[in-house]
Formats: C-alpha cells, structure tokens, sequence
C-alpha cells in the first residue's frame, strides 16, 4: 500500500472522498482552512459539491438539506465556528440524520488564539446544542489514525442515522506524517428510505422534521434517540491501554497529549516509576470499562490535557471514588510537556522513587 506524507487537515479530506464523501460545505477559520481548500479542489472532478458557505450558520443547514437527501456530507470548522453550528447540529440530531463533523481546536473562550487546544470537551460530548441528545466522538492521536477515524465515522453516522464528531486539535490539522488509505471497512447499512429524493409519484412523501408539538408524540422520539445511545454505548466505545498493570499512577489522555503522554512514560521507566496510559478513542461515548480492573498497586489517576480541566469530570466518574484523580493541563495553546508529566507523577507519589 502506498505511504504519503500529508498534512493532517488534507488527510482528512482525502479520507472524507474515499469513504464516499461527495458534498462539502464550510466557512474558513484556522487551522483547519486546508480540508475546504482540499474538498474545493477534489470535489468537482469527482462530480460532488463544495459550497463556501456565507456563514457557519448557513454551513451546517446546507449540510442538514444534504442530509436530508440521503448523501454522504461533511463539514469542518474550529471551536468557535462549531459553536456557530450548534444549533443546526441538535436539529440533525433530532431529525436522525447522518453526518461528519469536523472540529480542529484553537485555544478559546471566545476567538482564542490559533494554537492547539482541547478545551471543547465539553462541547463535543455534551452534545452542545440544546435539547436531550449525544453524538458519536473520535479523537485521533496521529494523522494515520485520522484517516481511518474519518472514514469510520461515515459508517457510523450511516449506521446510526446521527452526526458524528472528528475531534482533533491545531497540531493534528497542522503536523505531516506518512499514511497509507486502506478501504474502508464496511458495515451492512440501512436502506435510506427515509430521503427526501422525490417519490416519482409511486408513494407518500418524505418529511424531514425535528418539531413535534405534542408531548406524548415528542417523548417517544426522545425515547427512540435514548436508546438508539444506549446501543451505541454498547458497541461503539474505543481505547486503548498502554503498561497499566501494576501501574504506579495512570495517566488518561487522548488524541495528541496521549504522544506526550507516552514519552513521558518512557522518562518515568528510567527512574523506575510505573505509569501507564488510559487513550480514550471515543470521547462520546467516553470508555467507563476501561477504568474497571485496577491494580492494587495503582495510587491515582492523572488526567492530562490540552485544557483547564474538562476530560478529569469523565475520569473521576470512571474512577468511582476507588482511588484518587489529580489533574494537570495547560491552555491557552500551551501544550504539556513529558517532563511536566513526569514531575506531576513525581509530586502525586510524594517526590518519585
């Protein structure tokens, strides 16, 4: 298979149209302005569609129509233009619409700065927009991993009839790294009867709608998106575990912190400490199982992230009171260092070994 050496952001353009992908619409923001550059480019020989919207706003409602009519459509922005399409993101959530949606984090409240970030968590898997609802989040720690997120997350969304979310941060959007773009691992879809495709005259047709006005009409639907979650908690819930057994202390962190995370675990076995890795894949639904079996020898937790604190709320749920949960981060696109990672590991253990 053969390697390239892409941009994060372009891979996950080139990912998007292998998967299928042939509708884009989007509004430029740093530092993800390459994958609408990359979709305007690739989209019309291949006979999609690339629209530069004239807002977020009008992004994400292009991409709920597009939706509606059955097609494989995607959108990207960074965390203030993802604020922007909240609401139309809870409407396709409601209405059981299938479709990507890309985040690239800056460093935020409000405009922020252009560095990287992670402090959207809440956003992302909080579902953001208002009303009862939950998306599917996956969060890549390497462009390689990227790829094949991106074009998961289409079958999902396809599978489920719901948006999902590709949650990455400045660095995965920006660093270039080999990858190779294997087929796309197929699930046994739903037929898409529900689009809204026209009838030709042979049945009633197709209503795409999230506004229910009854309350004995609206909780049932509420109660079909309920379970619908459930199913995914189930089934669709990612990790991974890194040196975990018999682990002094175990650091959780996701999608580029994890990197940082891994040196710093290799700083801490030549001074003897153990510290292992919980990786949240799925931040959406976020790997409670994970945090089940810990070893006796194991002191504390210690959620690393790109934020003042937003993945340690999940961590101390998981953790259940069992043993304690320290936290470390840096924000304003400021990113961890392994060594700061070390010597909070140092300072939990009372001053290291």
């Amino acid at each position: 298979m053969e390697k390239l050496l892409m941009k994060g952001n372009e891979a996950v353009g080139a990912a998007a149209i292998k998967a299928g992908c042939r509708h884009f619409f989007g509004y430029p923001i740093t530092p993800q302005n390459e994958i609408p550059e990359y979709m305007a480019k690739e989209l019309p020989p291949l006979g999609g569609t690339f629209v530069q919207a004239e807002s977020e706003i009008a992004a994400i409602n292009m991409v709920y129509g597009a939706a509606g009519a059955g097609a494989r459509v995607m959108t990207s922005s960074s965390s203030p233009g993802i604020a922007l399409k909240q609401e139309g993101i809870s409407y396709i959530a409601a209405s059981e619409l299938p479709c990507v949606i890309v985040n690239m984090m800056r460093s935020s409240p409000g405009l922020g700065g252009i560095q990287p970030a992670q402090a959207d968590y809440f956003m992302a898997t909080r579902g953001g927009g208002n009303g009862d609802y939950y998306m599917p989040v996956y969060a890549p720690a390497s462009i390689q991993e990227t790829v094949e997120l991106v074009m998961e997350a289409f079958e999902v969304a396809d599978f489920y009839c719901t948006p999902v979310m590709i949650l990455g941060d400045g660095m995965i959007g920006q660093m270039m790294e080999s990858v190779e773009f294997p087929e796309p691992k197929k699930r046994n879809l739903p037929a898409k009867d529900w689009a809204t495709v026209g009838t030709g005259g042979k049945r009633k047709p197709n209503i795409i709608n999230s506004l229910r006005i009854e309350p004995d009409v609206l909780e049932p639907h509420i109660q079909k998106l309920l379970d619908k979650y459930e199913v995914i908690k189930k089934d669709e819930t990612l990790y991974e575990k890194v040196n975990c057994e018999d682990a002094d202390v175990i650091a959780v962190a996701y999608g580029t912190i994890s990197r940082v995370v891994r040196n710093a675990i290799k700083k801490c076995e030549e001074e003897g400490i153990k510290l292992g890795l919980i990786r949240p894949i799925t931040l959406w639904p976020f790997p409670f199982a994970a945090f089940e079996e810990i070893s006796p020898n194991t002191k504390a937790f210690l959620s690393v992230e790109m934020s003042a604190g937003q993945m340690v709320d999940d961590v101390k749920i998981a953790a259940n009171g069992r043993i304690p949960v320290e936290f470390y981060g840096r924000y304003g696109g400021n990113v961890p260092k392994p060594d700061e990672v070390v010597a909070k590991v140092k300072d939990i253990l009372g001053g290291g070994k």
